[in-house]
């Protein structure tokens, strides 16, 4: 069945009634006398027409059409720290400490951070009410819309195909190139139509008007800026434009912000790590042109899905605090300012950042896979000592199953319910783990949909979570702590099935069974078709690393050779865990400003990347089997 023909049947372009949120968007529409569609198509590409209870997103937008606020979201959200770890990732070469992350000022927040304001004004609704309101919310973003619209020199009404110009605009984008992309976006979702229930519960529909051809002419007149995409690598259906990182020496040996390198012909890229920023956007921008700072490939915004790359793909940035994975990884930041994990990320960036990606991918030969388009939070520590250190982003709260769904993977069972490997797969939407440290130690986050699993020692809710004796050394406890990821499985993870014991499931987890509830009538994971490792004959337990180095034999000389650091787990005989394939072992020698002297160094010896935990790791080929598919 077709969506459109799933949709109650109205005029065509209408929303069909269905429902308080419905009927917000057809009275807001009728108001302001912008098209029905439109707004709606401007809601999807905020929020999916979520109003995430009041809560603000990562740039501070509040409800269905994302109006900004972001001096009060900064006020009210509270500092948090995503760890401590060194973004090089690399003992060969001490980072210098940089310039620091600075605080946002409100003075200096851009109008696009400030749409909120601006609606309160043109609809006379109170701030207060535009964020809390869904239906009042709505109404000032249709008075935006309409006002937009106004300054083109139209008046509002007319069909949705005149509303081209105003929707640009809405984007708050300062180029033309994002401006149009925004505005294609939104006529997309209006030609094709969108059906689905919010977090709220309510059921929304947009019915397709598949023959619509807007008039684009009205961009020429917002007076945008044309950004510079040379020499950027992105591909045509992302605005993008390049924004150069420094490469500079600083003297006796010191340089920055990151290494000059040859890939894919050095090294193979095979990682794509998802960031998000703790920044706002301008702040993003500046940090990455610090030479004493850290560095990443792309930066994304919130508002629009705009991209700026700030390196070249053959170099490698200092960005995911393992230097294996940043020797072989491409790292993208996604703005998000706030700090604060209970937020919400637009529908403009999703589909941007899945766009980039899957150029990326198909440009590198990366699968698209959760073994290797990976969170921040899923980068292995490389020693013991950095294990509680390493950063929790992009957090529970990033909604893989939809991301990869735009990336054209969705998730499906690929195998029967008695597969010896499931995927975790919970729906989004309707899945609401309690996570507490949001808005300070202890206190309860605000209910929202989650794609991460909560793992247990025992099939009973009440039964304790399952130890990270990396992340809490001495035996603390897991707990259920929106950063704590000592005890959690995140959509698309592949893990091998332990046992089953009625409506719960276990996987081999950390070196240990541990438990999910997956009730057949709701399941949070789906059978899959997977290669699994386990220990080889004879042998107890074998070691677990979080980064593939090569032999100490393979080091030319004038090369260090680097330990191969066990991590503090044990993966035991009988355990079996999902990998991904294996890898060389290599390392990317690179502590002087002249890429000349950079080395890879490349071993015999292979390792099997596996689903250890909530992050990969590593175990040598030579320790372990294939013990099924």
């Amino acid at each position: 069945m077709t969506l459109a023909s799933a949709v109650p049947s109205t005029a065509a372009g209408q929303a069909a009634p269905s429902g308080g949120l419905q009927r917000a968007f057809t009275n807001a529409a009728a108001e302001y006398r912008v098209p029905p569609q439109v707004l709606l198509g401007v809601s999807y590409l905020q929020s999916r027409w979520d109003g995430h209870g009041g809560a603000p997103s990562v740039t501070g937008g509040y409800g269905p059409m994302h109006l900004t606020d972001a001096a009060t979201a900064l006020a009210e959200a509270p500092h948090h720290s995503h760890g401590t770890e060194d973004p090089r990732g690399d003992t060969a070469r001490v980072l210098r400490a940089g310039a620091g992350h600075p605080l946002e000022r409100r003075a200096a927040l851009p109008a696009r951070l400030r749409t909120l304001e601006r609606a309160a004004h043109l609809s006379g609704i109170p701030a207060e009410r535009l964020r809390a309101d869904p239906a009042a919310n709505i109404r000032g973003g249709a008075a935006l819309l309409a006002d937009a619209q106004r300054e083109l020199g139209r008046s509002p009404g007319g069909g949705a195909a005149d509303w081209y110009g105003a929707v640009a605009r809405f984007s708050g984008a300062d180029d033309t190139a994002t401006a149009t992309a925004y505005a294609d976006d939104v006529f997309d979702v209006i030609r094709t139509g969108r059906s689905r229930t919010t977090d709220g519960g309510q059921r929304v529909s947009l019915r397709a008007e598949e023959g619509l051809r807007p008039d684009r002419s009205a961009v020429a007149r917002l007076g945008l800026r044309t950004a510079d995409r040379t020499p950027t690598e992105c591909p045509v259906t992302v605005a993008c434009e390049w924004i150069p990182a420094p490469y500079e020496e600083f003297g006796e040996g010191d340089y920055g912000n990151h290494d000059r390198g040859d890939r894919p012909a050095s090294q193979s890229v095979e990682y794509i790590v998802i960031h998000d920023t703790e920044a706002t956007w301008d702040t993003t921008l500046r940090l990455v042109q610090d030479p004493e700072y850290v560095s990443w490939h792309y930066s994304l915004r919130s508002s629009d899905g705009h991209v700026a790359q700030h390196l070249r793909l053959r170099d490698v940035g200092w960005h995911a605090g393992n230097w294996f994975v940043n020797a072989k990884s491409i790292g993208l930041e996604h703005e998000g300012f706030l700090a604060d994990p209970d937020a919400w990320y637009t529908e403009a960036m999703y589909r941007s950042s899945a766009r980039l990606v899957r150029y990326l991918a198909l440009r590198y030969g990366v699968p698209l896979d959760r073994q290797h388009i990976i969170g921040h939070d899923n980068v292995p520590g490389t020693l013991p000592s950095t294990i509680p250190g390493m950063h929790t982003d992009p957090g529970p709260f990033w909604d893989w199953a939809h991301y990869f769904t735009l990336l054209g993977r969705p998730f499906v069972a690929t195998a029967g319910p008695g597969a010896a490997a499931v995927t975790i797969r919970p729906d989004y939407d309707g899945h609401r783990p309690v996570y507490t440290g949001c808005a300070g130690a202890g206190g309860r986050c605000a209910p929202h949909g989650s794609g991460a699993v909560r793992l247990r020692t025992a099939p009973d809710a009440s039964a304790p979570l399952v130890k990270d004796a990396g992340l809490h050394p001495g035996g603390g406890d897991s707990t259920m702590g929106v950063n704590d990821t000592g005890a959690r499985a995140s959509t698309g993870q592949r893990f091998a099935v332990a046992e089953r014991r009625g409506d719960w499931t276990a996987v081999w987890y950390l070196g240990r069974k541990a438990w999910f509830h997956n009730p057949r009538t709701r399941p949070v994971a789906v059978g899959t078709r997977a290669v699994l490792v386990t220990p080889r004959a004879g042998l107890p337990e074998v070691p677990v690393y979080g980064r593939a180095y090569p032999e100490a034999s393979a080091y030319p000389p004038g090369v260090p050779v680097q330990a191969v650091t066990p991590l503090p787990y044990r993966l035991l005989a009988g355990q079996r865990y999902v990998t991904a394939g294996s890898t060389p072992g290599e390392y990317y020698r690179a502590t002087a400003f002249d890429a000349a002297q950079h080395t890879v160094v490349r071993g015999e010896e292979r390792y099997h990347e596996i689903q250890f935990g909530h992050r990969v790791a590593f175990v040598k080929a030579t320790d372990v089997r294939v013990a099924s598919r």
